[in-house]
């Protein structure tokens, strides 16, 4: 069986290194920020890797004067 592959704009989590492509943004500050961040909810820690929730980091993103 041959999955299909979801775009990642169409993806509601991404992990890092996804997260890392799209948003522009290095692989050990995105993890940096998911380990500060847990509170504010744009990051799960699912098994041994974070998810980025891609609407909610874009929502910090735009309210973040610096990262």
């Amino acid at each position: 069986m041959e999955k299909e592959k979801t775009a990642i704009t169409e993806k509601y989590t991404m992990t890092v290194p996804e997260a890392s492509a799209y948003f522009g943004i290095g692989q050990k500050k995105l993890r940096r920020l998911c380990e500060n961040h847990t509170i504010d909810s744009f990051a799960v820690y699912s098994g041994n890797r974070y998810l980025i929730i891609r609407t909610k980091f874009e929502e910090f993103l735009q309210q973040a004067s610096e990262i």
